[in-house]
């Protein structure tokens, strides 16, 4: 009976999981989605913990350990997630997704090596222990790697050599070999712990060559992997809920990482082989001289504009100055003029870095546009703002095939018939290539710190 009742909690857990993802699907129910399914995977936490077993593993002491864990972690996520800035999100993220990935490799190492040979189920539990150790090994050290990458802890160069997709190739060998003989040799603490330590340094080695505009992409297929872990230790572990949950998360992580690649016009294997990082050329040789102007100039041109499409970047979020952002939308709202945001897929560091940035400050959300939509709104706009964005809207991605993001589809805000572009210096973007846009003869640059020249916009703005 008590094991029935606790069935049914799993299946209504299950069931506020999915439905929180799909209301996560639309930003206007996103924030509620979020909610409903973290209450949902606590529900499946807490009744995971008394869930009957046939093994007696509820001493007194495990509960004690158990416990302690739980509040030290819930602790330490709470004060993480409250200090973070937004610009430090997607290293969060990096870094509580390798966290994911190694709580599967401590299930997968200790179960390994307590494997029963001589058990019924052998074979299917030493394929999910064997997964969940080599997956979710690659998950955290690749994870980890990626958070020092987008923390400016380490760059490309450090991490990355010639010919390094060669290297992967054979440690992804290594990692397989190991795996074969870790079968075979009965999953001795010896193999187990070799097998450790080059999926460890295989997930290392797969994300150091990986840069520029992929680091999303890299991100999002992370999570997948830490995803399918979790239901690799559903497996183990005969939890329905686990089971669920992981793989919801890894097919998600999937569907979100192809419709990326597909965005950017790249295949899953270019993006993995870091092509972004450094290969082609770095730019179209359009180099001329940038023409200057300042926050009155450009108040003027917003202010008596019809159509405005404003594109966020990266920059935006180091400068925090969404809230400037919402003013300036405001204030031409109020004066008619329709003001529109282009979201690139990758813009940012993580996907959907700016839409939540926009939402946080209450735009609208139909006023958020994706790719597609914005590129033809850019064609009939009066001016096309853009606050710390580069390689998104660099037109060597459609006008020169030498460059090294060519094909790549970008904003093309080049298309209005006036450009501003915000940026502190003339300095290249993530991907490291020069972009010919800020020579264009509708291009002026606006130099200085996003957020105070947004708050200087704002005043002149005011004063029309």
């Amino acid at each position: 009976m008590i094991k029935t009742i606790f069935d049914i909690g799993f299946l209504l857990a299950s069931v506020g999981l999915i439905i929180g993802l799909k209301r996560q699907s639309d930003p206007s129910t996103a924030r509620q989605g979020n909610l409903l399914a973290s209450f949902a995977m606590l529900l499946g936490v807490v009744i995971a913990l008394f869930y009957p077993l046939e093994a007696d593993y509820g001493s007194g002491s495990s509960y004690l350990f158990i416990l302690g864990s739980l509040a030290i972690g819930s602790i330490i996520g709470y004060i993480s997630a409250k200090r973070v800035e937004m610009t430090g999100m997607p290293q969060l993220v990096s870094l509580f997704n390798g966290l994911g990935g190694l709580s599967a490799v401590l299930v997968g190492y200790v179960e390994l090596l307590n494997l029963n040979a001589d058990a019924s189920n052998y074979t299917a539990l030493v394929s999910s222990t064997l997964f969940a150790l080599v997956v979710g090994a690659i998950s955290f050290s690749g994870s980890i790697l990626a958070y020092l990458k987008l923390d400016g802890k380490l760059k490309d160069s450090q991490v990355a050599v010639k010919g390094h997709k060669y290297l992967n190739y054979f440690l992804l060998l290594v990692v397989i070999a190991l795996t074969v003989v870790v079968v075979y040799s009965g999953a001795n603490n010896f193999w187990v712990s070799m097998l450790l330590i080059a999926s460890l340094v295989y997930g290392w080695s797969f994300v150091a060559p990986i840069g520029g505009a992929d680091m999303p992409v890299v991100i999002s297929l992370l999570n997948s992997l830490t995803g399918l872990t979790a239901a690799a230790a559903g497996l183990i572990y005969d939890n329905q809920f686990m089971i669920l949950g992981g793989i919801l998360v890894g097919a998600s992580g999937t569907i979100l990482t192809v419709l990326m690649c597909e965005a950017m016009n790249r295949s899953i294997w270019n993006v993995i082989a870091g092509n972004f990082a450094g290969s082609g050329s770095s730019g179209s040789g359009e180099a001329g001289t940038a023409i200057e102007t300042n926050p009155s100039d450009t108040s003027v041109q917003m202010y008596y504009a019809q159509k405005v499409v404003i594109v966020p970047g990266y920059g935006l979020a180091v400068a925090q100055a969404q809230q400037a952002v919402k003013q300036i939308y405001q204030i031409l709202t109020d004066n008619d003029v329709k003001v529109l945001f282009g979201i690139h897929p990758v813009a940012g560091r993580m996907p959907g870095h700016m839409n939540v940035l926009l939402a946080e400050v209450d735009i609208p959300y139909d006023a958020l546009i994706d790719l597609e939509e914005a590129n033809e709104k850019l064609k009939n706009a009066d001016l096309a703002l853009i606050i710390g964005a580069n390689d998104v809207v660099n037109p060597s991605a459609v006008d020169d095939p030498e460059s090294s993001i060519y094909g790549m589809p970008v904003l093309e805000v080049w298309k209005a018939k006036q450009v501003v572009v915000m940026k502190r210096s003339m300095a290249s973007g993530y991907a490291g290539i020069e972009n010919p846009l800020f020579f264009r003869p509708n291009t002026k640059m606006l130099f200085g710190d996003a957020k105070a020249k947004l708050s200087e916009l704002v005043t002149e703005l005011k004063a029309l």
